[in-house]
């Protein structure tokens, strides 16, 4: 043979595995230790996640959306889908599920060098947990399971948030969700270690989503299902594997081909810490506004000020909204906004709402309510800044801060109060003031969709907690069916 047949042999070698995704593998198939913590606040992300869906059945854009592609189709012993009598295959359940979740933007939130929200990957989670214990019954899967699944996934995608900037190369940090579903739901199959390192693999190769549709002037409903897309497509891609798909194993590091080198610079994941439950016992709440995470405490700034503004609105001649670099990059937008998910990633209209009104609702980005030309004209006024101390208590570890800070000037130069919120309500160093209120807004959704009786049977659910670990998956899932109804 010879050195240039040689050379071609050993290029077409298939190379170890990628560290990466060994490393995830290793994680997923080890016992879990969690937290106290970790375990407590999975059951309040589970809840609130619940309450996110719940509240968005009342939205058609998102509704029509959900349940099969061909209508009044079901599937025997298929996954449920929360608030509805759908009853789905696997994959299209994590759609559904996963989209009903994030269609308000009101779940929880990780921040980082990637933003993102965990508690999307339940779509995968839900879906696939519930359709196994139904084809299984006799050995059903249990709420601990989904748990624990749901602290790696919440771990998966948020570790590699913390020093891995999707945006900035243009990625959408979904691809992180993909991952991580993908991950966490592959033993649920039935698969091992090599299962969940062929999976993730083919979770990078795929096409990732570009943010085209989370900013100006492209801004659309896509990003309220881009994370159900995600879910989907991860359970998609287990469920093949089950099937005996096999894997690319260089699928990041490959010269030319490979994820590192076509969408990501030619750098490499960066894992600075090991993957535990840090995520979940740090996961941040959207509590009291449906608001994208970055402007939740300019928001409240905003409320806190309306009695002082509410009746001098006409005299405003500058507003200062001082915030952070991730909020400038994201959700900072002066000119027209053209529909609901425009407005709900901007600053400037979010905080001249709870001005004008000391509220802000799911409603309040609606065509007809951003008709009031109040709003547009207190926009007119504002003044964005960066303060670089917010900047770096965002990145610290130790802080992880979400500061806002508004001051507002009048025509007679009088000024009010320099109003400055670090932390957010749905904070962990706000955790305990935001308990009550979490389990308020759990309540009040139940209340949208079910009877008394029903939404007293699914509170008494998290009553005890031990217990609720103890329920079959798709004894705990049949608790949210809509029996009887064509339609959510």
């Amino acid at each position: 043979m010879s050195l240039t047949e040689m050379t071609l042999a050993d290029n077409n070698l298939r190379p170890a595995p990628d560290a990466e995704f060994v490393t995830i593998a290793d994680y997923v198939m080890q016992p879990l230790h969690a937290s106290p913590l970790a375990e407590s606040t999975a059951i309040e992300c589970l809840m609130d996640a619940l309450a996110c869906a719940f509240m968005a059945l009342k939205h058609p854009a998102c509704t029509r959306l959900i349940g099969p592609v061909i209508p009044d189709t079901m599937v025997p012993n298929g996954a449920r889908v929360p608030g509805t009598n759908f009853i789905m295959d696997p994959i299209s359940a994590a759609f559904s599920i996963g989209t009903l979740i994030r269609w308000l933007d009101f779940n929880d939130t990780w921040l980082a060098a990637e933003w993102g929200h965990p508690s999307d990957n339940l779509g995968a989670i839900l879906a696939v947990s519930d359709y196994i214990s139904r084809q299984h019954p006799e050995k059903p899967l249990l709420m601990q399971d989904v748990l624990t699944a749901m602290i790696k996934a919440y771990e998966i995608q948020g570790i590699l948030a913390l020093e891995n900037s999707l945006n900035r190369v243009g990625l959408d940090h979904v691809a992180y969700v993909k991952a991580a579903s993908a991950a966490v739901i592959m033993p649920m199959l039935g698969g091992n270690r090599d299962d969940i390192i062929t999976v993730l693999s083919h979770s990078w190769v795929d096409g990732q989503s570009l943010r085209t549709y989370r900013h100006a002037p492209n801004t659309g409903s896509r990003k309220s299902w881009a994370a159900g897309d995600a879910t989907r497509r991860a359970t998609q891609l287990a469920w093949m594997v089950h099937l005996g798909e096999g894997g690319l194993p260089s699928a990041l590091t490959a010269n030319t081909w490979g994820f590192y080198a076509v969408s990501f610079r030619g750098e490499r994941f960066k894992v600075t810490r090991p993957y535990g439950c840090y995520v979940m016992e740090n996961i941040l709440f959207k509590i009291s506004y449906p608001a994208e995470f970055h402007a939740q405490t300019a928001v409240e700034c905003a409320i806190r000020l309306h009695p002082a503004v509410k009746h001098r609105l006409s005299d405003i001649s500058r507003i200062e909204l001082t915030t952070h670099a991730s909020a400038i990059r994201i959700i900072s937008k002066t000119g027209v906004l053209h529909n609901p998910a425009d407005r709900d990633h901007c600053l400037q209209y979010m905080a001249a709402v709870a001005l004008i009104f000391g509220s802000l609702t799911a409603d309040s980005y609606e065509n007809n309510f951003s008709e009031d030309p109040r709003i547009d004209l207190l926009r007119e006024k504002m003044t964005v800044i960066e303060d670089p101390a917010f900047s770096r208590d965002y990145l610290d570890p130790e802080k992880r801060s979400i500061a806002n800070a508004i001051q507002i000037t009048f025509r007679d130069g009088s000024v009010t109060e320099r109003l400055q919120i670090d932390y957010p309500l749905g904070h962990k160093r706000r955790r305990e003031e935001g308990r009550a209120l979490l389990h308020k807004k759990f309540d009040e959704a139940l209340a949208s969709v079910f009877s008394p009786d029903e939404t007293a049977k699914i509170q008494s659910l998290f009553k005890d907690p031990e217990q609720l670990k103890k329920m079959p998956v798709n004894l705990f899932m049949d608790h949210f069916c809509r029996q009887g109804e064509s339609t959510c």
